[in-house]
């Protein structure tokens, strides 16, 4: 069974060489969060036809990333300086998979979130990050 993408989602805003090939992405924006998902297909997955860490991994660190740019405006950009991933489960082809985020701390110089990654509704890993806050380039 396929689970249905969830109320709020919208094609994701932002495009990266990293992500592209596991299109479409979905994003839903929150006051202080981004949440990151995807139906969960084949290219996803390793040679045991498990949903790759990788991937979780990646999308934890882009989630957390933007929610931490949602909580501070957008107004810097951020560098992971410190990614940490438990894996608890797997998701299986056809679910849903989300990444769900809270930003603990803001400051001038470095943001701090953390995230449940849920696949068909169940926690397949956790999250946490830390990022430096770095002036945009004009």
């Amino acid at each position: 069974m396929t689970d249905p993408i969830p109320e709020g989602f919208e094609p994701h805003f932002r495009k990266s060489p990293l992500t592209d090939p596991w299109e479409p992405l979905y994003s839903r924006v929150a006051e202080k969060s981004v949440s990151i998902g995807l139906r969960l297909a084949k290219p996803h997955t390793n040679s045991r036809g498990l949903i790759h860490g990788g991937l979780i991994a990646s999308l934890a660190d882009n989630a957390m990333g933007y929610s931490c740019s949602q909580a501070l405006g957008w107004k810097v950009s951020l560098v992971t300086i410190s990614l940490a991933v438990d894996f608890v489960g797997s998701g299986e082809i056809g679910q849903w998979l989300e990444v769900e985020c809270e930003v603990i701390k803001t400051g001038a110089t470095l943001c701090f979130a953390q995230s449940l990654i849920k696949a068909g509704g169940v926690t397949v890993a956790r999250a946490n990050a830390s990022f430096r806050v770095v002036t945009k380039k004009q």
